[in-house]
């Protein structure tokens, strides 16, 4: 049967899109810059930077890790693109945000307590805790000083999207800490601190290239909308990876945010949902305040957790609201006047965030 083409001529042509090369492009043409930066930091930050990033391993041999998906710098040249430019001139841009990104992941792993990233130890496991905070805390400047010394009006504006949205970041972060010991959070309070946490950045990264390439501040706007969804939609995936992910694919322990006891979207869904599966993990839930341990659950533990959430419909409603947001980014592209291959890339990034399974 021959093939229907869509309403939208954006979705036909993203069918065809390679997400892989276009990672890839955002990877390659961002890493020298990236490095470059990073070789700036003093021994040994620099070193400890570099383990973080997958360049070397433990001891200093060169390595080629994991260095994540690069969603944030693929968006960043799209958004140069989006505005006219060049992919060349959202590199800055790409390079301030993965330095932004990596600083919250490092502090992250500290304050929850991960011991494995991208299937490797943590710095703060190999490192000690205080390399991880001086190395965030360095990367975090940086990230301020790739942009500025630009020196452009362009390259302010990116600079206060910039730390506005590391603002946010923070706030998300603080938020998601201080519900881990509280019995009940609101389906609202996660999805604003999922927002901060992760759809500011995101939003930040797909504006950021078109603010260097000149684009007006509407244009900038409009953008940042389909990256905060975007953010929403690609954060709702990872809540579902962090109970359900496969660790061989995530590189993090079986029931991740469970042992963190985090109220991410699908516990915040099936506790809002009522019925006997919801009334169950409640009572545990409220248990575990109090205790505050649970160095002594096991694996089956974990796993009848997980059941109770998804029988009370945590595990659908997160699925759903992920499809949701993305709709929502998709409809945000409308407002911007952008070559239609561009906007098929973004189309095509968008769909990728929410099949990912790591």
């Amino acid at each position: 049967m021959p093939t229907v083409p869509s309403a939208n001529p954006a979705d036909d042509i993203a069918a065809g899109v390679d997400i892989a090369a276009l990672l890839e492009r955002g990877r390659a043409m961002s890493t020298p810059e990236l490095r470059a930066a990073v070789d700036r930091l003093a021994s040994p930050m620099n070193t400890v930077a570099a383990y973080h990033f997958g360049w070397i391993d433990a001891e200093g041999r060169p390595a080629d890790g994991d260095g994540g998906k690069a969603v944030r710098p693929a968006l960043a040249l799209l958004s140069a693109e989006a505005a006219g430019a060049g992919p060349e001139t959202g590199v800055p841009g790409a390079v301030a945000v993965e330095l932004v990104h990596n600083f919250s992941l490092l502090h992250d792993d500290l304050m929850d307590g991960d011991e494995q990233r991208r299937h490797r130890d943590t710095v703060w496991k190999v490192h000690g805790p205080a390399q991880a905070i001086l190395v965030g805390d360095a990367l975090f400047a940086l990230a301020n000083e790739v942009l500025l010394e630009l020196g452009t009006v362009e390259a302010g504006r990116a600079t206060r999207r910039l730390t506005a949205a590391t603002r946010k970041l923070i706030d998300g972060q603080a938020q998601d800490i201080s519900y881990e010991y509280r019995e009940r959070v609101t389906v609202e309070e996660c999805l604003e601190m999922e927002g901060n946490k992760t759809g500011a950045l995101l939003a930040c990264a797909v504006s950021i290239g078109a603010v260097l390439g000149g684009a007006d501040d509407r244009t900038a706007d409009t953008l940042e909308a389909y990256g905060y969804h975007l953010g929403l939609a690609f954060q709702a995936v990872d809540d579902l990876l962090g109970i359900w992910g496969d660790p061989e694919a995530t590189g993090k322990q079986t029931w991740s945010d469970l042992r963190q006891r985090k109220k991410s979207l699908p516990v915040v869904a099936a506790l809002a949902a009522g019925g006997p599966a919801s009334t169950r993990l409640a009572s545990l839930l409220a248990a575990d305040a109090k205790s505050h341990d649970l160095d002594a659950f096991s694996e089956e533990e974990f796993a009848m957790r997980a059941a109770l959430i998804e029988e009370a419909g945590g595990r659908e409603w997160t699925s759903q609201e992920a499809r949701r947001q993305h709709a929502i980014a998709l409809d945000a592209l409308d407002g911007v006047d952008m070559p239609e291959l561009v906007r098929a890339q973004l189309t095509a990034l968008a769909d990728f965030v929410v099949v990912r399974k790591r």
